[in-house]
């Protein structure tokens, strides 16, 4: 039986996340933002000044894409990427994650950083849950995420590249 893949090692080196949000027209909205992932849920911790958290508030869904770094490739045209679409949620500094995720947050990064970061009273924590996504690891290796956390890469079958 196949190893099945999952998401975890191809995440692991990223320390921030590409964002895709829709502003208050619906128009599409790139940024990024460093993040912590911790049981299968992506968190970032945004200020309320930050469009793309303005974004969030109104619409809360978003985009993450991981994209390996162009100077690494092999291929330009097949860059290894996950991109996942997720539903957004905003944990109050009240609900018992905010306090270990943001402990998360300072090991991750400078501890100094996020303490002052977390006294800023217009940082928000957002949580964001993956409902679909998909990879691509080269030219033939397509992945639909999947799995009872969305953590798993299903190979996608039948299509593929035929040239004319």
């Amino acid at each position: 039986m196949p190893v099945m893949k999952t998401i975890a090692p191809f995440i692991a080196p990223f320390r921030s996340v590409l964002l895709s949000t829709l502003d208050s027209e619906g128009n599409p909205f790139g940024s990024y933002a460093p993040f912590v992932y911790e049981g299968a849920t992506f968190y970032c911790y945004l200020s309320d000044i930050a469009t793309h958290a303005q974004n969030l508030q109104r619409h809360p869904k978003a985009g993450l894409l991981f994209i390996e770094d162009e100077s690494q490739t092999s291929e330009i045209f097949a860059r290894k990427r996950l991109s996942l679409q997720c539903d957004v949620e905003i944990v109050a500094r009240e609900d018992a994650r905010f306090e270990t995720i943001m402990g998360v947050f300072g090991t991750r990064f400078d501890a100094s950083t996020v303490a002052r970061l977390v006294s800023m009273q217009d940082f928000r924590l957002y949580a964001f849950r993956i409902y679909r996504g998909e990879a691509t690891f080269g030219f033939g290796e397509a992945y639909t995420v999947g799995g009872e956390d969305m953590q798993m890469l299903v190979p996608r079958m039948g299509g593929g590249h035929r040239p004319k």
